[in-house]
């Protein structure tokens, strides 16, 4: 479902820790360890029958292991599973719709690999685990589990600490060439597979959670027809919850999905007496249902999806975007600007607040954590204003009891204002907050030299503890 505006909400919008992986579990079924041709047959034979199916992979692949009996026949659970979570069995073991189109596929084993990493792909956040590879290695880090964690983590998927999952759903990537050369992506493959250029996929996540849903909308009716737009918007509406400006409906939607190549569009007419007629839409054949809500319903599970354009460009381009002329893209660029501020000091991203598009692109409001030595909660206000006034640090302050924050910080493109400083050091001097100001100046500073981040937020800190100071 597409996320709705966080800010009727003061707490922080995020995903609960204790949830099971994002990922699929995969130990032990891996084509390391396992051949899936084998293992597919051994469901076939034993279907309805976990323990036979166990068994069966127990004693083919392994029986021969210096282990415990128990060892081995937890290694063979563990199979049964990671084809489970892959989509591959039920609990029974029994082949599922997919799993019978891989045993369909099993002798030709390029057709097979293919499959499955096509299902991985759309089903199983593989493009999002592709895409994370990608940005690793355009800001010129390497890729190792613990990086994934961290990136994956940005953009709100999880998996457990020390697991192998993102190792394991490469290796089946790699069998159909999605991957080369350890964690090196073949783009051209990528591409080949799904049938859409990552530009496209670039384009889908940018879209609007307005422009996302009438979409699938469209897609999910499946008909190739003329429909009434404001037809499809309302049920849109009522299927995801997402509002719209039936006024607005061809500059909010219609455009941009017309630009896309998704609809072709008979525009309205105004009759005397009879009001206006509303454009009239067909999905293109662009629009394969399969692949664009597949890709679209992965895309808005990612935190913040409509941002990775923002966090692979210097921030120099990232404070340019800041002037445009579209609101939705001032606020992204907004939340971007907080994003890249907060990584350079690594405090780790967990939640947005308050999106630019819901302001107009003026403010924007996330929620950061460090474990480092002890743990703390960083909340970050970003503004896009001439002027942080006094009633923006009060806001920020006061929705600390909220958020359980241990620190705040306010980075403007503007000014902080008298009043507002001399108030966040009467916050300071009287609790435990501390409260970080970052104005344009400052800004600018960091854009040309991203190292002087560490110099202001010092001088913030030796600020505090200047208001902090015990009289003994």
């Amino acid at each position: 479902m597409s996320r709705k505006s966080s800010h009727k909400k003061p707490e922080a919008q995020r995903k609960p820790r204790t949830q099971r992986s994002d990922l699929p579990f995969g130990s032990e079924f891996s084509p390391s360890q396992t051949a899936l041709p084998t293992l597919l047959e051994i469901a076939q034979r034993n279907g309805g029958d976990w323990k036979a199916f166990e068994q069966e992979v127990r004693a083919t692949y392994f029986e021969g292991h210096c282990t415990s009996d128990y060892n081995k026949g937890k290694l063979a659970n563990n199979t049964k599973l990671g084809m489970i979570a892959y989509g591959i069995i039920d609990r029974d073991a029994n082949l599922t719709e997919f799993g019978q189109e891989l045993y369909e596929a099993r002798a030709n084993e390029e057709a097979l690999y293919e499959k499955l990493a096509r299902h991985i792909l759309l089903h199983l956040h593989g493009v999002t685990l592709v895409q994370c590879v990608q940005d690793i290695h355009l800001s010129g880090e390497t890729v190792t589990l613990i990086k994934l964690r961290e990136w994956l983590s940005e953009r709100g998927i999880y998996f457990p600490s020390g697991g192998k999952h993102p190792s394991i759903m490469r290796l089946w990537l790699e069998k159909a060439g999605v991957f080369y050369s350890s964690w090196r992506v073949n783009e051209t493959r990528l591409q080949e597979l799904l049938g859409i250029s990552p530009e496209e996929i670039e384009a889908l996540a940018a879209f609007t959670p307005e422009q996302k849903s009438f979409l699938k909308t469209l897609a999910n009716i499946g008909e190739s027809e003329y429909y009434p737009s404001n037809e499809i918007a309302k049920l849109a509406a009522a299927t995801y919850g997402v509002k719209f400006n039936e006024k607005n409906l061809p500059k909010q939607v219609l455009n941009r999905l017309e630009e896309a190549g998704y609809i072709t569009r008979l525009r309205g007419t105004r009759a005397p007496g009879r009001g206006a007629k509303a454009d009239r839409i067909q999905a293109t054949e662009k629009l394969c249902a399969d692949l664009i809500v597949s890709l679209l319903n992965q895309l808005e599970q990612q935190t913040a999806a409509d941002l990775r354009p923002f966090l692979r460009v210097p921030l120099s381009k990232i404070l340019a975007q800041l002037k445009a002329r579209d609101k939705h893209t001032r606020g992204l660029a907004l939340e971007a600007l907080a994003l890249r501020l907060m990584r350079l000091i690594d405090i780790q991203y967990v939640a947005t607040r308050l999106r630019g598009s819901a302001t107009g692109g003026a403010e924007v409001d996330l929620v950061f954590e460090s474990a480092r030595l002890v743990f703390s909660r960083w909340q970050v206000q970003c503004k896009n204003t001439s002027r942080v006034a006094l009633d923006d640090v009060a806001k920020e302050v006061g929705l600390t009891h909220f958020l359980k924050s241990n620190a705040i910080v306010i980075v403007t493109t503007g000014q902080i204002g008298p009043e507002a400083r001399r108030y966040a050091n009467k916050i300071m001097t009287d609790s435990n907050l501390c409260i970080i100001m970052v104005d344009g100046d400052d800004v600018q500073a960091i854009v040309q030299n991203p190292t002087v981040i560490v110099d202001t937020f010092n001088r913030e800190a030796r600020q505090a503890m200047k208001l902090k100071a015990l009289d003994l």
